[in-house]
């Protein structure tokens, strides 16, 4: 017969015992003259620190049933873009395609696949949310820095379709397709491999909290399921508005709207002149790539 008893609480000595086994990695790193002495140590102690601030401040949300609070805690999460590549507004497709898609589907997951009753209770909404943004913000990532690179790399190409009477959307399909697909693939592929190869997070935690084992393998899919609608809604949004940025509604290519950030640090750690290929445009640096021909114009 299973123990289906609560866990022990772990107090902070249980902890400073667990944080000693580092010292595995700190001798690792020493013999083999690795030199991440103080990146493990320094690592270690954020990760205290973090996850004792978020402690705290979780149990004061958690005691309160607002729907204002814990939505502004579930908007913290949503993690700044950090791709090589940007637009104009990408702070703001990024926003609305991660924080927009996971919330959608975190409340009509939580009202009618977990049954929680009101849907936002925090104390159960704000974990749902953070694993829906965690894979969210991945996806989202994958699909625009892909459409970003199929863009620069294949201006040729969708300029001779614009020029040929393409529609808007017919120069992008190809491209947009390509990304959504490879920003998808990584939440199928883990849907595919779930409980096969190891117990996920979220069912591991229930069982060592004392749950069903059922009940935490139920609980475990539906959230799964739920990751990869989001990863789709969030990643179907944020392409396409990428997409129809870096071509306007004439239509045409507008590469310039592009910003590389590899080139903007380089850039800007140079003596500070403007080098052949770039345009200052007020504290931006960016830099197009030469055209190897001119556009063709039709009569």
């Amino acid at each position: 017969m299973l123990d289906r008893e609560a866990a022990t609480p772990l107090s902070w000595g249980n902890v400073a015992l667990a944080a000693s086994m580092l010292a595995i990695n700190v001798a690792i790193s020493g013999a083999l003259r690795l030199n991440l002495e103080w990146q493990i140590i320094i690592a270690g102690a954020r990760c205290f620190v973090q996850l004792t601030v978020l402690g705290l401040v979780l149990e004061r949300v958690f005691s309160t049933e607002s729907a204002v609070v814990v939505f502004g805690m579930t908007a913290l999460e949503v993690s700044e873009w950090k791709a090589k590549r940007t637009v104009k507004g990408m702070f703001w497709i990024t926003f609305v395609s991660i924080f927009g898609s996971a919330i959608t589907v975190g409340l009509i997951g939580a009202a009618f696949a977990m049954n929680f009753d009101p849907p936002f209770i925090a104390s159960k909404f704000i974990p749902v949310m953070g694993m829906l943004f965690g894979n969210t913000i991945v996806g989202v990532t994958l699909g625009m820095e892909s459409v970003l690179a199929a863009v620069d790399q294949r201006r040729d190409a969708i300029e001779t379709m614009l020029c040929f009477g393409a529609s808007r959307w017919e120069s992008l399909r190809p491209i947009a397709v390509e990304a959504a697909r490879t920003a998808m693939i990584p939440s199928i592929t883990a849907m595919s491999i779930t409980g096969l190869i190891s117990i996920p997070g979220m069912m591991s935690g229930q069982i060592l909290g004392g749950a069903d084992v059922m009940d935490a393998a139920r609980y475990q899919q539906v959230i799964v399921f739920m990751i990869s609608a989001s990863v789709a809604l969030g990643v179907v949004i944020s392409v396409n508005s990428a997409a129809f940025i870096v071509v306007d509604g004439q239509p045409q290519l507008r590469p310039e709207r592009i910003v590389n950030k590899a080139n903007f640090v380089t850039s800007k750690s140079a003596s500070g002149s403007r080098t052949p290929g770039s345009t200052r445009s007020g504290h931006s640096i960016v830099h197009l790539k030469a055209w190897k021909k001119p556009a063709v114009v039709l009569g």
